[in-house]
C-alpha cells in the first residue's frame, strides 16, 4: 500500500484504506472516496492531486491525499 498522492498518473487504484479523523473520512467518502473504489491520479498541481474518483473530477490537497492508502 501506498499513499494517494505518490500513485502514477494515469494509473487506475483501488482505495484500500482510508486515515484520519472521522470527520476527515466522512468528508472523503461525501467526495466518494470508499474503500474498495477506483481512483485515478490526473495530475499534481501547486500541492494539490486531482483524480478521478466516480466518473468525477476532485482536486484535494497532498494532506488529505496522504490519508488514502491504494
Amino acid at each position: 500500500m501506498m499513499p494517494l498522492c505518490y500513485a502514477p498518473e494515469g494509473e487506475q487504484n483501488v482505495i484500500k484504506r482510508i486515515g484520519g479523523q472521522p470527520e476527515l473520512r466522512q468528508h472523503l467518502a461525501d467526495l466518494g472516496f470508499v474503500v474498495g473504489g477506483a481512483v485515478t491520479v490526473v495530475t499534481t498541481l501547486n500541492g494539490n492531486v486531482i483524480v478521478n474518483v466516480k466518473e468525477t473530477r476532485v482536486a484535494i490537497s497532498r494532506e488529505m491525499a496522504q490519508r488514502i492508502l491504494v
